[in-house]
């Protein structure tokens, strides 16, 4: 589950991370109110007016404005609440402002880059620091690596005050501002564990010109099966930064995640569903959607893994991969047979079926008054789906 900046601002600050403070603004009417609440409240004469969406980049779309001053701060504020923000994260279709952060301004020395996240290789956490803090981290990683010190944490254990040193050291800071990062390094992890955080990252982290060390931005995001742990977290989330096709899915316990193309896929198993979306790059089509309906499907579950599915308009067939291991086929059939009778469908749906009642599941299929394309194996059902989408 992803949060906003000034949400994750709001936990960092009570792990004792100095960050860059301010208040939100969802109506352009208490605009001047809330500029002069952050004058006065942090002691500033300049302002720094940020878009609150779910995608990083929002500096390069026009959605983070410094602000030298009341009046600008004012105009930035009306241009940017309800603004259709495009960063490279949102695509061309952008995303629709609806909330806005204004913090105080800080005089900028020197900016870093801090996140935590899980190696999965090696699984263990990882903590990872760079000099070039404010830039596009992935392309740090690819031409400049030396540049990122990592330290792998074991899982039992936090971050020593040894790890957080060598990482201070590896910013090249001097004594005074090596002991308040290793201080924030060592909340940084504290506040990664305890959250169930799948990813920490602060970029930048700044050195301000009073050699203070301040998060300037923050970005958090977390494991959504821990979430029955973390209440106030879950109250923070924001529906109208997510899809709303997955959000219905998720009502019904569905694995649901929108993408680009237009082939619809229900499968049953994540690892068998990235699997089928694979061969049908490999055989020349476009997944539309990556959709796990569970080791448990039922008639119920594939006629609502179709209602979602058709609910996106590129689709212009369905494949359906399930094998049958603790599923039963035959009720996958008959779930099918109810789906397409009762939703009416109109694009060619594929099945592939295999595993427990396989045998019973397509005698189902081809005594009943559906048109369902069979197919004998995944390439087949691959190669069959994808011809039906050019034709």
């Amino acid at each position: 589950m992803k949060i906003h900046e000034y949400q994750a601002k709001s936990i960092l600050k009570k792990y004792n991370i100095p960050i860059q403070d301010g208040y939100t603004l969802n109506n352009i009417q208490d605009a001047k109110e809330t500029i002069l609440k952050v004058k006065n409240d942090f002691s500033t004469d300049d302002f720094v007016v940020k878009a609150q969406i779910h995608a990083g980049g929002r500096g390069k779309g026009g959605g983070v404005k410094y602000s030298p001053d009341f009046d600008t701060a004012y105009e930035n504020a009306k241009n940017i609440l309800g603004m259709n923000l495009v960063t490279p994260q949102t695509g061309e279709r952008g995303k629709l402002v609806n909330t806005i952060y204004i913090t105080e301004a800080f005089n900028i020395k020197k900016e870093y880059y801090v996140a935590i996240t899980l190696d999965r290789e090696r699984k263990k956490d990882v903590f990872m620091v760079s000099t070039e803090g404010g830039v596009n981290i992935e392309e740090v990683a690819k031409n400049t690596p030396e540049k990122i010190t990592k330290i792998w944490i074991e899982p039992l254990e936090n971050l020593s005050n040894e790890d957080a040193e060598k990482l201070a050291d590896s910013l090249k800071f001097d004594k005074e501002l090596k002991n308040q990062s290793k201080e924030i390094f060592i909340n940084l992890y504290k506040c990664y564990k305890e959250m169930d955080c799948t990813i920490l990252e602060v970029n930048p982290l700044i050195k301000s010109d009073n050699d203070k060390i301040i998060a300037l931005d923050a970005k958090l995001n977390f494991d959504s099966n821990a979430l029955f742990r973390h209440e106030d977290i879950l109250s923070m989330r924001d529906l109208s930064e997510e899809d709303s096709m997955e959000i219905e899915a998720n009502k019904f316990n569905l694995n649901y995640i929108k993408l680009d193309g237009n082939v619809g896929c229900m499968v049953n198993g994540a690892g068998l569903a990235m699997a089928t979306m694979d061969i049908i790059k490999l055989t020349g089509g476009e997944p539309a959607n990556f959709l796990d309906v569970g080791g448990a499907a039922n008639a119920d579950t594939i006629k609502n893994g179709f209602k979602i599915i058709l609910k996106d308009k590129n689709v212009k067939a369905v494949l359906i991969n399930i094998f049958g291991g603790i599923v039963r086929c035959d009720r996958v059939a008959n779930g099918v047979v109810e789906a397409v009778n009762e939703l009416g469908l109109k694009v060619p749906v594929v099945v592939r079926l295999e595993g427990t009642n396989a045998i019973k599941a397509k005698d189902i299929l081809s005594k009943s008054n559906v048109k369902i394309i069979p197919a004998n194996d995944l390439k087949d059902a691959a190669k069959k789906v994808v011809k039906e989408v050019i034709k």
